[in-house]
């Protein structure tokens, strides 16, 4: 296919896909208007059914557990697609082999002493408030999405410390990669276990707890743990990623 070619297709799809945008903002209601009373009935209801006082959670995680999973696996599915478009090309793996070890050469990168103190400072308070949000979904706002991309953005706080190497070691371990896909599999294996008890996928079949403890809300709390996971293991691998490319082009750059 050409680029003219290709170019044409995009223009058209691009314009139905404009038409449809534009349809559905005409359909918007008026800012502050609210139609359905679905939401109206979730709020009177999900803390009684469901033991959790984060609404949006329990919507997410339970009441629409389904659509969430599908949002999971398109971060997950997207997460794969861009190892695939920044793979290295078989010719020129052997030849980039040592200059792998030469993209993080072992030495502090040069940032001010007042960068590296400060991000080292921190590094442990975003890492204890990641797991508060991802762990307290179900009690408060947050959950695994949010708190997952908390915990993410400590190998960013080690490179901008300086330390490239040890970045390279966190963001390439095995474990990151457990988790990731751990996260992905674990919120299908819950709802799996639901079947195996008799009920519809998904359904929250654990024991809801008292309302407003960490144990509380059966599944929902779990699967926020599970999403926090994969959510955690993805945006870190994609930081690797996106990083290494940026460091190589460099390279490319000055040789």
């Amino acid at each position: 296919m050409s680029a003219r070619t290709r170019t044409s297709v995009f223009l058209i799809a691009a314009a139905a896909l404009a038409c449809i945008f534009v349809d559905g903002l005409l359909d918007l209601p008026p800012l502050g208007d609210y139609r359905g009373p679905y939401g109206y009935v979730v709020t009177q209801v999900a803390v009684y059914e469901r033991h959790a006082t984060d609404i949006v959670n329990a919507i997410n995680y339970d009441y629409r557990a389904f659509d969430t999973l599908g949002e999971e696996f398109i971060l997950f599915a997207s997460v794969v697609g861009v190892f695939l478009l920044f793979r290295p090309e078989e010719k020129s793996k052997k030849a980039n082999h040592k200059g792998d070890d030469a993209d993080f050469d072992g030495e502090r990168l040069p940032v001010s002493d007042a960068l590296r103190v400060s991000t080292e400072a921190i590094m442990g308070v975003m890492i204890v408030f990641g797991v508060y949000i991802a762990t307290h979904g179900q009690l408060t706002p947050g959950g695994g999405f949010q708190g997952g991309v908390v915990l993410a953005t400590t190998p960013i706080l080690v490179y901008l410390a300086g330390d490239a190497m040890s970045f390279e070691r966190i963001t390439d371990s095995r474990l990151v990669k457990i988790a990731e896909c751990a996260g992905a599999a674990g919120y299908g294996v819950i709802g799996i276990c639901a079947l195996l008890f008799g009920a519809h996928f998904l359904t929250n079949v654990v024991p809801l707890g008292t309302t407003g403890d960490l144990f509380s809300s059966g599944t929902i709390a779990i699967i926020s743990a599970t999403v926090g996971l994969e959510v955690t293991g993805g945006f870190v691998q994609l930081t690797r990623i996106v990083l290494r490319e940026i460091v190589e082009q460099q390279l490319r750059g000055k040789s």
